[in-house]
């Protein structure tokens, strides 16, 4: 028995050494950076605490494997809400974003807010956010995968020469811990007019080592090239004080068609990371991002001033661009446009792309790209030729070759027929006019109604016939058919100019405040409401004029005179307006073009209101019956 209680202890004090190594590796690996072999170790581990909750959440959400990461932050958050960083509140959100979950990331984000005491978006629910967003976003993109993405991970294009450059995993090296994949490598593709890429060929090894190398820029010329890589030069590592291998940028001189004389940068150091270079516009000024000591969040965007190969001292871009969260991969374009991805500002998950115009070296508050470029994961490494209207972008969303992926986009040109709607004669501004294109099987495509200033544009598209029609109250309809080519005539400016009725047609005048078909007066026989001869041959006078002018509506009012009792007279004057309606559309016209209101005595144009106070006459004027234009 005494041998069994030995044996039972030393069984259970070496499980507590195994568990106890078990741990301590996981969180030597967790501190390395190796995450999915830390996860693996964290999975074993029971209990599982707060910590080993936080860190498994932690090693997928770096990984972007967003499914597995809400699921641990979930149960980190049902048993420990109380207890925990406001950090997990923002990265359980972000995991709920990648597969989704809109509205639950809205909740734990906007807790997130409340215990950082940040108000800016506190409130904003991320579908309406998006919804509202690309109502006023005009610029429509073509997006394609890259034929030449590997099943790894490829990202970071820069243009050079007629050429691409980008990092990828594509080689069969050393696998990298962080993600089991190898390290990366700068690669060149040569690309044709629609901006896909082929012929893909490794940069030389005096820029590939064994280490990460990518996000290439080149200056102009093609003879200086800013690139990322770990800290690693001349076959020597540099690590900080916890044996971490952080990141620098470096730079290469093209001589006799090699890449030489590789130095770092000055204000790298062994103690934090410096990556993604971009060169302003004039090739004065190098972006890049940092986590250097001094930022706002864990990653900051900075620019440093070129001056004759020197480089001056690195300044952050402020609080307009740079949040308490990410901010990386910059670039700068030709119109001299700041796109960046950043995980801080709103967005849809993970990093998403935005821009910031740049102004007396001064930025703009940053704009979403919106999911017209962004996903719910990551999207970044942003960079467009302005003036060919073709970019490329980087990309783990659902879909792709591999990881991340490299996404080919085009604007895509949008054209617009345009102009003012007018007053014919006077040329008068016509606000509240209806602009309609249809196209040309009489399909309605788009309508508007133009504002005070008057003006209409609509979109159209290459190679097509439209029918342009413009309408206004007492107006007649106005009516153009156009073209569109493949060529330059594609964008039109035609301006629509409407004529009143009164000004083309003697029959249609201005009477009693309102626009009428003016006849000789119609007259019922005493206590009746049939169409006479007489009524009949000035009523076709009234077809005659509609079929004229086919979308013209109208309005038949009855009218009596005040004699008799106002049931009676209101009744008869609808049986009569009625009855005159009904000849109308016997003779062709629509029943949508015309209605029938009977106001008995309601509206004398006089002053007989009684009996016995006016001459028959007088009373006459009363009795009425009246073709008033309303449409």
């Amino acid at each position: 028995m005494k041998k069994i209680h030995i044996a039972l202890f030393i069984l259970t004090i070496s499980t507590q050494l195994m568990v106890g190594q078990n741990l301590r590796r996981a969180n030597h690996l967790f501190e390395t950076r190796a995450y999915l072999d830390a996860a693996e170790l964290f999975l074993n581990e029971t209990p599982k605490t707060q910590e080993i909750y936080e860190k498994l959440g932690d090693c997928y959400y770096f990984n972007t494997k967003m499914n597995k990461a809400a699921q641990w932050y979930k149960k980190l958050l049902q048993t420990y809400e109380g207890k925990v960083s406001p950090t997990y509140f923002y990265r359980y959100s972000q995991a709920l974003k990648g597969i989704k979950n809109y509205k639950e990331a809205d909740q734990w984000f906007q807790k997130y807010n409340k215990q950082q005491q940040l108000t800016s978006s506190e409130n904003i629910q991320t579908i309406p956010f998006f919804e509202e967003l690309n109502t006023s976003i005009k610029t429509q993109y073509n997006i394609q995968k890259l034929a030449v993405n590997s099943k790894g991970s490829d990202f970071g294009v820069s243009f050079y020469n007629n050429k691409i450059v980008f990092a990828s995993t594509r080689t069969q090296g050393k696998l990298y811990n962080w993600n089991k994949q190898p390290y990366l490598d700068l690669f060149e593709a040569t690309i044709n007019d629609l901006g896909e890429a082929s012929n893909v060929t490794a940069l030389p090894n005096t820029i590939n080592t064994k280490m990460h190398e990518s996000n290439a820029v080149f200056t102009k010329d093609g003879k200086t090239m800013y690139f990322t890589r770990n800290n690693f030069l001349k076959g020597k590592k540099g690590k900080d004080g916890k044996k971490v291998t952080h990141l620098k940028i470096y730079k290469a001189e093209l001589i006799n068609d090699k890449w030489k004389n590789i130095t770092e940068l000055p204000f790298n150091s062994d103690q934090y990371s410096v990556e993604h270079p971009a060169l302003s516009t004039n090739e004065k000024q190098l972006y890049f991002s940092s986590d250097m000591p001094g930022t706002i969040g864990s990653f900051d965007l900075f620019v440093v001033d070129i001056n004759n190969g020197n480089f001056g001292t690195p300044k952050n871009l402020g609080a307009t661009i740079n949040t308490k969260q990410r901010e990386q991969f910059p670039f700068i374009s030709s119109n001299n446009t700041l796109y960046f991805a950043s995980n801080g500002h709103f967005g849809l998950g993970g990093l998403d792309i935005f821009k910031s115009t740049i102004t007396n070296q001064k930025f703009s508050k940053p704009s979403n790209l919106s999911d017209k470029i962004n996903s719910s994961l990551d999207d970044f490494s942003f960079v467009i030729n302005d003036e060919l209207g073709i970019g490329y972008l980087s990309s783990n969303r659902t879909g792709g070759a591999g990881d991340d992926d490299i996404y080919r986009f085009t604007k895509k040109e949008r054209y617009f027929v345009s102009g003012l709607v007018q007053n014919k004669n006077s040329l008068e501004l016509l606000p509240g006019a209806s602009v309609t294109l249809l196209s040309d099987t009489a399909t309605l495509i788009s309508d508007i109604v133009v504002g005070m200033n008057a003006f209409y544009s609509l979109e159209i598209e290459k190679n097509k016939t439209y029918k342009l029609k413009a309408t206004q109250k007492l107006y007649l309809p106005y009516e153009v058919i156009f073209s569109t080519d493949s060529q330059g005539n594609i964008n039109k400016n035609i301006q629509l100019l409407l004529e009143l009725y009164t000004d083309v047609d003697k029959e249609i005048v201005d009477k009693d405040g309102k626009t009428q078909i003016e006849i000789n007066a119609i007259y019922f026989d005493f206590n009746k409401w049939n169409i006479t001869s007489s009524a009949a041959f000035e009523l076709d006078n009234i077809v005659a004029i509609m079929k004229k002018y086919p979308d013209m509506v109208i309005e038949i009012g009855a009218h009596t005179d005040c004699r008799g009792t106002d049931d009676y007279n209101l009744k008869l004057s609808k049986k009569r307006a009625a009855s005159v309606q009904t000849y109308l559309e016997s003779k062709g016209i629509s029943s949508t073009n015309v209605k029938s209101v009977g106001y008995g005595e309601t509206q004398p144009l006089n002053h007989c209101i009684t009996d016995d106070m006016c001459k028959e006459e007088e009373y006459s004027i009363n009795r009425r019956c009246e073709f008033v234009i309303v449409n």
